[in-house]
């Protein structure tokens, strides 16, 4: 590198892009380690407005421009997650670290590729969401190594609703470039669905306490083929309604939905069911995994109280890991194996048979982990 200060490229203008990137990213508590070196969007003036609202270095409507930029250094994938493969091996051939917004891929064979591919170019890949990054999260593997709750039994996870959510975000309602984003992409193949969307949080976090699973079977369906989007109707063609059983070996079973609408667990927190005591809803009995604090590293000032706090985490983590070569937990191996998950378990729906996960990563460590609460 030039010098110590990371250039940033972000990909896409969009919901993540506005919130998690430009937002945290053009605060003055981060300018000595990044620099918001320039930004990209297809659509004619986005790039440019944020440029101007956020201080960015330069803006372009192509994605080439961006990676013919001298000044970035690395590049955080805003964009929809269809495009996330193409754009990284885009990125990594022209020598840029990567950031990924969840998720990385939609298949494990474009995952597989894209980590050999950054391994052979010396590119370094942060993928989100780094759940693990969570000092509760921490804990609760802490809990699970120490022999806390005896046998794993069983364990629930899962998200839903999202759908709504995503078709009523503030930067979404507006008539500018900046606030009348479309999200009918969230609703299509090859990214769309709660289970690339969200589940792959609830995912996250129970492999990163547990451990990698052995093998996925489930259904899955597509529940509302058309939406609406500021009074207009569009099709959908993405599964919306996908429910997954994991098996982790030694018949510890866990069940992962990514719904329509209803809810059996608190957040993408899992519940985890041991012979002896359980974790729910993040309490281990009256223990609370969440206090006295439960802050990323980097959730400092304002990051702290602003949305979408743990992408620019995961950010930072690259940022750290380009500077310091400090390496990050939030790593594109424990990606690749919830990707696998997701996956195989359209595979599995499809075709009514049960598929074996192949993918492994490297869990935390017992000494690495955060102390439990006094």
């Amino acid at each position: 590198m030039r010098e110590s200060v990371v250039g940033m490229g972000v990909v896409g203008a969009g919901s993540i892009g506005i919130r998690a990137a430009l937002m945290h990213l053009s605060l003055s508590d981060v300018q000595d380690r990044v620099r918001l070196a320039a930004v990209c969007d297809p659509v004619p003036g986005r790039a440019s407005a944020a440029k101007e609202q956020y201080g960015v270095g330069a803006a372009y409507e192509t994605y080439k421009e961006l990676l013919n930029d001298e000044n970035v250094d690395a590049v955080t994938l805003c964009s929809p997650i269809g495009l996330h493969y193409q754009q990284a091996l885009q990125a990594i051939e022209a020598g840029k670290h990567v950031h990924f917004n969840k998720t990385m891929t939609t298949t494990l064979s474009e995952a597989d590729e894209v980590i050999a591919k950054a391994k052979e170019k010396n590119v370094k890949l942060v993928a989100s969401p780094g759940m693990m990054l969570y000092p509760a999260n921490q804990r609760a593997r802490r809990l699970m190594l120490e022999g806390a709750l005896g046998q794993l039994a069983w364990a629930l996870t899962g998200a839903s609703g999202v759908g709504t959510y995503h078709l009523h975000e503030g930067v979404r309602s507006g008539n500018d470039v900046l606030s009348n984003i479309n999200p009918t992409w969230y609703f299509r193949r090859p990214g769309g669905g709660p289970q690339y969307d969200v589940t792959v949080y609830c995912l996250h976090i129970l492999t990163g306490i547990v451990g990698p699973a052995k093998r996925v079977t489930g259904m899955s369906g597509l529940l509302l083929p058309e939406r609406e989007f500021r009074g207009e109707k569009f099709t959908c063609d993405m599964d919306d309604n996908t429910f997954l059983m994991l098996d982790f070996g030694d018949s510890f079973f866990a069940y992962a939905y990514g719904a329509v609408i209803g809810r059996a667990t608190n957040g993408f927190q899992p519940n985890i069911y041991g012979t002896d005591n359980s974790i729910v809803d993040m309490k281990f009995n009256d223990l609370d995994l969440t206090e006295p604090s439960n802050l990323m590293p980097h959730h400092v000032g304002e990051h702290a109280n602003m949305g979408e706090r743990h992408v620019f985490e995961d950010m930072m983590q690259l940022v750290d890991w380009i500077r310091e070569d400090k390496p990050t937990i939030a790593s594109a191996e424990h990606a690749r194996h919830i990707i696998e998950i997701i996956d195989k378990g359209y595979q599995a729906a499809r075709t009514g048979r049960t598929q074996e996960l192949v993918t492994t990563f490297e869990t935390i460590p017992l000494e690495a982990l955060a102390e439990l609460p006094a």
